[in-house]
């Protein structure tokens, strides 16, 4: 008896291993790409309109081309609010998730309200990422993470630029955009070693331009020995340029702040601005789009995607 079922185990193992691999192995982690059949739609849904977000949009626009040569239709959808409000931009995201969109990305103004809302989207089935101001470890983030470096290298270049001494305005852009806090922070930080430096003014402009040259005139009236400005974002560099300028003070008030838009650059190469850092704001729409595709074909993505920052000065213009 014995013999005989050892003789049948056996013959049981021998026919299990002439049964063909491919009949016996598991799908294989390419089966779990899900293929695109339909025109994609995604929603970004930036802080406020700005000239900024124009060159994200380039990003998005040039992948949008791509992917049209890999057979994949996508339809992006810029949905801004005219100016950095919180509540209007959370309305955005709350209607968007209605609309169910197969991607969201969100330039968050408020991290406590936006990260709620895009749990919301996440629970609804959507593919949601972050770009520009960070949010939350719960969702792909894709911009810079360097915020308060970035305000605390342009501090301590405006300190070398004074010699250490001298009374400084802040424009401090959105209280509630994270990347704005943090570049202040950074800034004071700087500042903090070199006690012969004194911020006597600091005021939000809320990422209006207009607000910024307003601030910058109120400042320059207020304390008409003033030294240096720091903008803490896109907008406000050129609004205390152009307010500095239109003064006569050229030079006598030195600027730093941060980004690339054109008029900036102009500023820089004619000597108003003194040094920007910059982003790749373009890199951020790219690669958002790249990233939802991917999202939706069933592919893990990157946590992370850093895009970084560089300094642009007058040596950049020659």
């Amino acid at each position: 008896m014995k013999a005989k079922l050892t003789t049948a185990l056996c013959a049981a193992a021998a026919a299990m291993m002439m049964v063909p691999v491919g009949a016996m192995a598991a799908p294989g982690q390419g089966d779990l790409i899900k293929p695109i059949d339909k025109k994609l739609t995604f929603v970004f849904v930036p802080k406020v309109i700005h000239p900024w977000y124009d060159v994200v949009a380039e990003g998005a626009t040039f992948a949008v081309e791509e992917m049209k040569k890999r057979g994949i239709e996508i339809e992006v959808i810029w949905d801004q609010p005219p100016q950095a409000d919180v509540v209007d931009q959370n309305q955005r995201i709350e209607a968007n998730i209605g609309r169910q969109p197969d991607g969201l990305a969100v330039a968050c103004l408020d991290r406590a309200t936006n990260v709620q809302l895009m749990n919301e989207a996440v629970d609804a089935g959507l593919n949601v990422i972050t770009f520009n101001s960070f949010c939350d470890d719960a969702f792909p983030f894709i911009g810079p993470k360097s915020s308060k470096q970035d305000g605390y290298d342009l501090g301590e270049r405006l300190a070398e630029i004074l010699d250490g001494k001298g009374k400084v305005a802040i424009l401090s852009g959105s209280l509630t955009a994270s990347d704005h806090v943090e570049r202040i922070e950074g800034f004071k930080e700087a500042l903090a070693k070199h006690p012969d430096m004194e911020i006597v003014f600091e005021q939000p402009d809320d990422d209006i331009l207009e607000k910024a040259v307003e601030l910058t005139e109120s400042v320059l009236s207020a304390h008409p020995d003033l030294d240096g400005i720091f903008g803490s974002n896109a907008s406000n560099p050129i609004g205390a340029a152009r307010a500095v300028q239109n003064a006569g003070k050229a030079g006598e008030v030195h600027i730093v702040g941060m980004d690339d838009l054109p008029e900036a650059v102009d500023f820089v190469c004619s000597g108003v601005i003194d040094a920007l850092k910059a982003q790749r704001q373009w890199d951020m729409g790219y690669w958002a789009v790249n990233y939802l595709v991917a999202k939706n074909e069933n592919h893990t993505i990157p946590m992370f995607h850093n895009t970084g920052s560089r300094f642009l000065t007058k040596d950049d213009c020659e």
